[in-house]
């Protein structure tokens, strides 16, 4: 199924895959406005979608994936623009810097407000009517949901976190948006694992993961920010690198499969 804003294959099993960040198209009315080094859309969650895409057939999982940059506006923010990280630098809901603090717009040309509330109808209701959708379709199917939201990041930002981020970055807003038994296992994979991991530190999870996680109502719902040194290249061209996705893949596909586990010995029970 095609939006004016995202794609949407839909499952038959309860696991929701959500990629807001995949995104790589930008209206020409925008891009004429970016600087040069923006134009190359630096920040997107690169290849995401083709890294998950051999576990999303496997399992069934209904995905839902944006189309356009989050540079267009970041579909993992509060639509009034709340920060999510209070005291800590972030990048706001019609993002006007990146990553590495230069300037996203060319002097001047940042959207106003108006422009922003366009954006917020035309790009960001779109794509979370559609998840409200298919999660209450899910739920009256399955009797629950398995909400997991799929993104990735540079290994080193400074402005964001010192040092080199953890390859697996599991949130669940401090516990909000799941329940601590499935935490637990899923934390238990990632510390069996090859690779680092951190629960609920500095990533806890964006809007999507805290707005729709709700264990009281079988919603459960997990952020994995993954660092994509350890599928790809981090630098122009943003090349997907095969071997080590290949590599990363198994420990991805037993989280996947912890959280159908779950659902099916707790949940519906």
């Amino acid at each position: 199924m095609q939006g004016e804003v995202f794609t949407l294959t839909r499952g038959s099993s309860p696991l929701l895959l959500s990629q807001p960040h995949a995104g790589l198209d930008v209206p020409v009315s925008i891009e004429r406005r970016l600087t040069e080094a923006a134009k190359t859309l630096p920040d997107t969650d690169w290849h995401i979608d083709r890294l998950y895409k051999p576990m999303a057939e496997e399992m069934d999982a209904t995905v839902l994936t944006a189309r356009f940059s989050r540079y267009v506006i970041d579909l993992n923010r509060d639509p009034k623009g709340v920060s999510l990280y209070p005291g800590q630098s972030v990048t706001e809901l019609c993002p006007t810097t990146l990553f590495d603090d230069s300037k996203l717009y060319l002097d001047g040309l940042e959207p106003d407000e108006e422009e922003i509330e366009i954006r917020r109808g035309v790009f960001w209701q779109p794509y979370h009517d559609a998840l409200t959708e298919e999660i209450e379709r899910i739920k009256a199917q399955h009797g629950y949901v398995l909400l997991y939201d799929c993104h990735s990041i540079r290994s080193v930002i400074p402005r964001f976190f010192d040092g080199r981020l953890p390859t697996l970055n599991i949130g669940t807003g401090d516990g909000s948006a799941a329940d601590t038994a499935l935490t637990d296992t899923v934390e238990n994979i990632a510390a069996a694992s090859p690779y680092s991991h951190a629960l609920n530190g500095r990533f806890k999870g964006g809007y999507i993961t805290r707005h729709y996680g709700s264990p009281a109502e079988n919603v459960q719902a997990l952020q994995m920010e993954l660092t994509q040194a350890d599928y790809m290249q981090e630098e122009p061209p943003f090349a997907y690198l095969q071997e080590k996705a290949a590599a990363l893949q198994p420990t991805l596909r037993k989280i996947l499969d912890s959280l159908l586990d779950y659902g099916r010995n707790r949940i519906a029970k």
